[in-house]
């Protein structure tokens, strides 16, 4: 069974598993993740199972967190992510699962957080470029309005400074924009691959330019 079929008879249940969420970690956020991370493996190696199928499972604790209302790690969806897999009758080795199940739990670490990145293997490195790319740009500027906005974040307030040094995933930031200073912008500098870091490069400037003309409105200077 190739990837393409392995995706199809995965696609049935994350269909219905995603189909409510409205914060950004949709079901085009798993496809587009995933042919990042495709298009990344082409560059710099690695399984392409491994790859495709955690970038399409990568966010099942989203899920997990929007239902419970509380904070959920990556590695608190795995024996869910599994199930998933085991369900779908793909025919994975052991081995594969555990790399994907590998690549799932570690997928959101940030050289900027309390932390840092642990890992070195080129799959779990592919994954969080290829996620870390949808989350800027101009779909990432997108998504971070609509997870603000599901989430009662307001888009800015200038009462409050930047001085979100270290980041924190499970802490929400004070306003929209402010999460642009605290994440988005640090993950030009924070891609592992070489690829990863030239796709980074435009996406990057997409930001500074929308930020510089946010700003400039908000003003009333132009």
């Amino acid at each position: 069974m190739n990837l393409e079929q392995i995706i199809k008879k995965l696609e049935d249940e994350i269909k219905i598993m995603f189909c409510k969420e409205s914060s950004g970690h949709d079901i085009y956020h798993l496809v587009r993740t995933k042919n990042i991370a495709l298009k990344l493996q082409e560059k710099e190696g690695g399984d392409r199972d491994v790859i495709g199928v955690s970038a399409f499972l990568h966010d099942v604790h989203r899920i997990i967190q929007k239902e419970t209302g509380k904070f959920c790690h990556p590695k608190d969806s795995l024996s869910k992510v599994r199930d998933i897999i085991e369900n779908a009758d793909v025919k994975l080795s052991e081995e594969k699962i555990k790399g994907i199940l590998h690549c799932i739990e570690f997928h959101e670490e940030y050289s900027f957080t309390e932390e840092g990145i642990s890992v070195s293997d080129i799959e779990t490195l592919i994954l969080q470029d290829a996620d870390n790319l949808d989350a800027i740009g101009a779909i990432g500027i997108a998504r971070t309005f609509l997870y603000g906005g599901s989430h009662g974040v307001p888009m800015w307030n200038p009462e409050v400074g930047f001085d979100r040094e270290i980041y924190d995933e499970a802490v929400e930031d004070p306003s929209t924009i402010h999460h642009f200073y605290s994440k988005l912008l640090r993950l030009k500098d924070n891609m592992n691959t070489e690829a990863g870091k030239q796709l980074a490069k435009h996406r990057h400037e997409v930001m500074e330019n929308y930020l510089a003309e946010f700003f400039d409105e908000w003003e009333g200077l132009k």
